[in-house]
């Protein structure tokens, strides 16, 4: 299937899972949770609170060369945004894209995604464990904070 598809097939509608394809168009659902939910919410807010421009996006579809993948939370500048508003899924990454990494996923699966972000376009990917401490690269390496956002905690407190 394509993203297109998948976001209008009735049976998939309200899912209690995050969805997304592999490079197959594979269905790929991971369960939603509140620790998840909260951190999501929270990064969010302080995200928003740091620009005065740009869009905060809450699941942004990105298409990749392994099928689409959802980061969690992304900001997305307002040029960017004209160039992919009338997509299902973004061709072109958002500058920052945001995993929450729950304690089952592998390592492996983790840096294969922040790998298709960058490939899509992003020009940061953030990663919040369960504990809500943040990790922050560029496509080169990690980072000691973001550049995009240098004030941006830590460490979320829920």
């Amino acid at each position: 299937m394509n993203w297109q598809e998948v976001c209008e097939h009735p049976s998939l509608k309200d899912l209690p899972f995050k969805v997304e394809t592999n490079e197959y168009g594979q269905i790929v659902m991971t369960p939603v949770n509140n620790l998840r939910g909260i951190l999501r919410s929270e990064i969010s807010y302080k995200l928003k609170l740091s620009f005065s421009t740009g869009h905060v996006l809450s699941s942004a579809a990105i298409r990749t060369s392994k099928g689409t993948k959802v980061a969690d939370v992304a900001w997305i500048s307002f040029e960017r945004w004209e160039q992919v508003k009338h997509e299902a899924d973004a061709a072109l990454s958002p500058e920052i894209c945001v995993d929450v990494i729950l304690a089952h996923y592998s390592e492996r699966d983790v840096m294969q995604r922040k790998v298709l972000y960058f490939e899509a376009g992003a020009e940061e990917v953030w990663l919040c464990s369960e504990n809500g401490e943040m990790r922050f690269f560029n496509a080169e390496h990690e980072l000691i904070h973001s550049e995009c956002v240098p004030d941006f905690p830590l460490k979320i407190i829920i």
